[in-house]
């Protein structure tokens, strides 16, 4: 079960890298002329004059770490802000657009803040906020950030400079990872399961915390490391910021699971003596989600709903495409329900904005961005427009586009503008050519070959390099490695073009994918060691979905012929499952078991977690007692023997080097 020990982790992943990966060699080039030239044109565009974003970010300050080092599970910290230092100067070099460099300054203020008398965050020590509510007794956490390490720290960092109260509530705001992975860094599990410490989230967490992304984890944790360039160094000439905050911590992550679900559309509770209207945001930026307002404070937390950045309607990792119109009407909402009694706003990433004029105006800009995005994108398809001339025909308003918090630091206008076509007509753009392609790297063949050999490109690509046509050169270059991998001139060219894009990128996650995409060109694929599933992820996962994942692994080509019945009783839940291999397609039903099966397993849920987490094999719980199998046991080893287990590490900007059958 070792792809299933590899994917459990995953939606610890916001979508972010679960994995532990070395970083890659630094072999960075200086910004090309024509990168100036376009790094140059965005200082004069955008209103740089206006410092209000970083007024509001270092209002409140009470303190931050002495040494801003938070200790990692391992030799490396989880978390380190002296790395960013460079940042603090406002002198942006060549290598970095001006207005992402703005937005990583902001991003790398950190400390604990005051936002209203009773309400105070950590920001700045993980991807995410800690926002933390002094109630009458005890303190009330929203979202303990990503990893344990970084949330102990957030919470020691307010008790040293508030007074000592026990943690009474913890509240998920919803199901990404970077909103719960730190829950055992500031609440024990023993609390949380007596009732003790009360651990509200919005209906279908739990689901959804461990599912959005196991099915097809693998892929995604891989991409992942693009999105948020977790190997590349951090420097001028790299990673400086993810957009929608500094980085991902590297620490352990823990889910300890809700006590208390909010289920309907809006709900009122009085949590340690301060009152909550909470407002369910389904299908927004996660399938569940919440935001909520706070009368006693005039506070509205609008979870990931509404940050200082244009969000991601899909996001580069790979997840379901979300919906604008519905993200847009859900701020309505808010803006109807809470815009006249809010004098603060916060949300679980980014920093605060107060005063209700401002607020209410923000929230109208954020509520008509992802509006404009939906209504014009479809609006161009229905006149036959493909993604690709949307993504490149569609300019925001002057009103949008000179706003700080509309710019795509994370998602950006071309990538959601295509998500929204994927959303209403998929991947086919309806012409007939398009509908059954060559793979990738006989097309590679084909189409150097038709343009003059490998040399004759590479000859005219030097030529528009020069003339920083990058985007052209990454694309023709890609052709090239396709078509021979082993084309060192192509993989320096490619790496150089993708470089210059990254430097040029206003977007952090189309900076961090460019980036990374040329260290791999230029250096190979890093080594990638898996950081294994934590058991409190496995807990979270059905068996249903388990099994699902088993049949996701299944090797068709070695299955064809085999049929296998197996059946299952988990004795601790008494559940019976059975699991039927036949035309190379693994199923399941839950219910009566097969008078036919070949073998059957009788097990408790721990056991099966221990399997999974490779902590014991079937045969060392054999041997324990901890598992019995009658039947034809060689038939469960014949089973599991056709299993496929995932590379963490696959190449992306070059063919495969393994076939797959």
């Amino acid at each position: 079960m070792n792809g299933l020990r590899k994917t459990l982790i995953l939606s610890a992943v916001l979508g972010a890298c679960a994995l532990n990966c070395q970083q890659v060699s630094a072999q960075s080039k200086d910004a090309e002329p024509a990168t100036h030239a376009v790094n140059d044109a965005f200082a004069r565009s955008l209103p740089f004059a206006d410092r209000a974003d970083f007024d509001d970010a270092k209002r409140g300050f009470i303190a931050t770490l002495p040494d801003g080092i938070i200790a990692g599970p391992g030799p490396k910290p989880a978390f380190d802000t002296r790395a960013y230092a460079f940042l603090q100067t406002d002198t942006v070099p060549a290598t970095v657009n001006p207005s992402l460099w703005r937005q990583a300054q902001l991003n790398a203020i950190d400390g604990l803040f005051e936002v209203t008398e009773r309400v105070y965050q950590v920001r700045g020590l993980d991807i995410s906020n800690m926002t933390i509510i002094e109630g009458d007794t005890g303190l009330i956490l929203i979202d303990p950030l990503l990893s344990n390490e970084t949330a102990k720290a957030a919470l020691d960092l307010y008790l040293k400079n508030r007074p000592v109260k026990p943690v009474v509530a913890v509240i998920y705001s919803h199901s990404h990872a970077d909103h719960f992975g730190g829950a055992k860094g500031v609440i024990s599990e023993q609390d949380a399961a007596s009732g003790k410490v009360k651990v509200i989230a919005p209906d279908g967490f739990m689901e959804h915390a461990v599912a959005e992304n196991i099915i097809a984890g693998n892929a995604m944790t891989r991409r992942a490391q693009y999105q948020f360039g977790s190997p590349l160094p951090v420097g001028e000439r790299a990673q400086i910021d993810t957009g929608l905050g500094k980085a991902l911590s590297k620490g352990t992550i823990s889910l300890i699971p809700p006590n208390d679900l909010i289920r309907q559309s809006y709900e009122t509770r009085t949590v340690d003596g301060v009152d909550i209207e909470f407002h369910l945001v389904p299908g927004s930026e996660a399938p569940s989600e919440m935001i909520m307002y706070f009368p006693q404070f005039k506070l509205l937390d609008m979870a990931e709903d509404a940050t200082h950045n244009m969000h991601n309607l899909y996001t580069l990792r790979g997840a379901e495409i979300r919906d604008g119109r519905l993200w847009s009407r859900y701020i309505d909402e808010a803006i109807e329900r809470y815009g006249n009694r809010t004098d603060a706003v916060i949300a679980q990433h980014h920093w605060p904005m107060w005063g209700n004029e401002r607020i209410v105006a923000f929230l109208k800009k954020q509520r008509d961005l992802y509006k404009f995005m939906h209504d014009q994108t479809v609006r161009l398809l229905n006149h036959g427009l493909t993604p690709t001339e949307i993504a490149e025909q569609l300019k925001l308003p002057a009103s949008l586009a000179n706003e700080w918090s509309a710019r795509g630091y994370y998602g950006t206008l071309r990538h959601n503008a295509k998500a929204v076509y994927q959303f209403y007509l998929g991947w086919y753009d309806a012409n007939p050519a398009d509908l059954d392609p060559l793979p990738r790297a006989e097309a590679a063949r084909k189409q150097v070959e038709y343009m003059g050999g490998a040399d004759a490109v590479l000859k005219r690509a030097r030529e528009d390099f020069k003339a920083g046509q990058y985007r052209w050169v990454a694309s023709v270059t890609s052709q090239l490695v396709f078509a021979d991998p082993g084309n060192r001139q192509a993989r320096e060219l490619g790496a150089d073009a993708l470089e210059q894009l990254g430097y040029q990128s206003e977007a952090a996650t189309w900076r961090n994918a460019y980036l990374l995409g040329a260290a791999e060109l230029r250096n190979g694929v890093p080594s990638a060691q898996g950081a294994g599933a934590s058991a409190e992820l496995l807990k979270g996962v059905s068996i249903d979905m388990a099994f699902d994942f088993l049949g996701v692994r299944l090797n068709a080509a070695k299955a064809e012929g085999k049929h296998i019945v197996i059946n299952w009783t988990f004795t601790d839940r008494n559940e019976t499952y059975v699991m039927n291999l036949e035309n190379s397609a693994l199923t399941h039903r839950t219910g009566k078991l097969a008078d036919d099966a070949d073998v059957g397993v009788k097990l408790t849920r721990a056991a099966f977690d221990a399997i999974s987490l490779k902590q014991r094999t079937f045969a060392d719980s054999v041997a324990s007692g901890d598992v019995s199998i009658s039947g034809n046991p060689p038939k469960l080893r014949e089973l599991f023997g056709l299993l496929d287990d995932f590379p963490a590490d696959f190449e992306i900007v070059e063919p495969r080097k393994v076939t797959v059958e």
